[in-house]
């Protein structure tokens, strides 16, 4: 067995656990003792924040997260999503992170490829502000996304 990993939560705070919702009516602090997928609060986004390619793809991951049992069918948007990004960016470091974040999804990791997401919102919100992505691309994401978001 890994070592336990303590949390601490407010309260008032949401955590997801393995597809359920929790929430806290104290401070209370949780302890897990075995292999466990959850998420803070604070690491989800909600439906209506997934406004760019990058947060939409958050999204699925998240998904695959928060709703084990449609796991299956995030997984198969996750990799037409990544297909997708990969020809509309023409960032290199985005590029390569997206391949990185495929192969940690590939792999069952996908609370690290959540991070790694996150990560590239800033280089995401700069191309996006000069835009930098063809024409007509975010708009493109976005209607192959619209059921998921």
């Amino acid at each position: 067995m890994k070592s336990s990993l303590r949390i601490s939560l407010k309260a008032g705070e949401r955590i997801f656990i393995n597809g359920a919702v929790l929430r806290v009516d104290r401070k209370v602090a949780v302890e897990f003792l075995n292999d466990v997928t959850f998420l803070l609060e604070n690491h989800v986004l909600q439906p209506e924040q997934a406004v760019t390619p990058l947060k939409q793809l958050y999204f699925i991951v998240q998904m695959m997260l928060i709703n084990p049992e449609g796991a299956d069918q995030a997984t198969v948007m996750f990799r037409k999503s990544v297909v997708m990004l990969l020809t509309c960016f023409t960032n290199d470091e985005i590029l390569t992170e997206l391949k990185h974040i495929a192969g940690m999804v590939a792999q069952g990791r996908a609370f690290e490829a959540l991070k790694a997401i996150r990560a590239l919102y800033p280089i995401e919100e700069e191309i996006l502000n000069t835009s930098a992505m063809p024409a007509g691309a975010i708009e493109k994401i976005r209607k192959e996304l619209a059921p998921w978001t």
